[in-house]
């Protein structure tokens, strides 16, 4: 760690405030080992996890939350908010990141943003005007898509708002039930509100994006697997399911979580649930890549170059 700060990002670019980061990219690129590295070198930052299983008590081995030498010397904020029994929305985490990223300020702090959430980076990065809830509508849309799959959500979002419909996976059932969510409840399109995803303006986060190739990603996310099964991920799913209150719906879906319930529950081989993750969590890789690869407001950096700390330093030092 160096004496002094390479570099303190204050500028506002466009937009008041002091200046922030934000780290992203696909799952197992190296996100939390860099923004640790990077923290350390700062010497002023605080780390805010951008992770929506991340706020879940007890989903730890399998969410790759930072361990304990990561978080040696360094504040984490928006780790471990909640029971894994209960529901944890975009809006409550929105909230919680404002008011973590207020106390940040007040410190005189910069706050780095890491995780691979792309809704929650969006959610704080641009402070979306998100749309609203009806709770009941939204379990009767779960219940359906868990009868019947989520084909007929889609073919249903595809009528009412195809431009929504458009910009979601036919396979993605959480975003496709949010949207019909917003679009039945209100009577307006989901894609109607707000100015959309799709505008990327000021923002007073520095946005650095790591990427690899497919092959080594795929690599990476299989050899981290292992190491998680290693460190006891199929306990901690089985201890997980046999808490009093269960899990919640959000927690059962988790990468790796649903798979290793499966197999517990008899469902399937241990092999083919580890398969299973393998291939989903590919999935999820490519379309965090797509996802964050439309904000032309992100600086690229191949992960695997041996200088990268100290180019993205240059980068920062640059950004001021």
């Amino acid at each position: 760690m160096t004496d002094e700060p390479v570099a303190h990002i204050e500028s506002g670019h466009g937009v008041n405030g002091p200046r922030h980061l934000a780290i992203v990219g696909p799952t197992a690129s190296g996100k939390t080992a860099l923004a640790v590295r990077i923290a350390r070198e700062l010497g002023d930052v605080e780390l805010v996890s951008v992770d929506a299983m991340a706020v879940y008590r007890g989903l730890d081995v399998g969410t790759a939350k930072p361990t304990p030498s990561e978080r040696d010397g360094l504040c984490w904020h928006l780790l471990d908010l909640v029971g894994p029994d209960r529901e944890f929305s975009v809006s409550e985490f929105q909230g919680a990141a404002r008011e973590a990223l207020a106390g940040i300020e007040d410190r005189g702090h910069t706050a780095m943003l890491v995780g691979g959430t792309g809704l929650y980076h969006r959610a704080l990065l641009d402070d979306l005007a998100l749309p609203p809830r009806y709770p009941d509508l939204a379990a009767a849309l779960e219940r359906e898509a868990d009868a019947t799959g989520p084909e007929a959500l889609y073919e249903r979002l595809l009528a009412l708002d195809p431009v929504a419909a458009s910009r979601t996976e036919p396979g993605n059932t959480r975003r496709i039930v949010r949207a019909l969510e917003v679009t039945m409840g209100s009577g307006v399109a989901f894609s109607a509100s707000g100015p959309g995803l799709a505008v990327y303006g000021p923002t007073r986060f520095f946005q650095l994006g790591l990427r690899l190739g497919r092959n080594e990603l795929d690599q990476r996310i299989a050899e981290r697997l292992d190491a998680q099964l290693a460190r006891g991920f199929l306990d901690e799913v089985r201890s997980l399911v046999g808490r009093p209150a269960g899990l919640a719906r959000t927690a059962r879906q988790a990468l790796g979580y649903r798979e290793l319930l499966a197999h517990l529950e008899g469902e399937t081989s241990l092999d083919e649930a580890v398969a299973e993750t393998l291939r989903r969590t590919r999935t999820f890789a490519r379309r965090q890549e797509r996802w964050f690869g439309r904000d032309p407001r992100i600086v690229w950096f191949d992960a695997v170059q041996p200088d990268l700390v100290a180019t993205v330093l240059a980068a920062l030092a640059r950004d001021t």
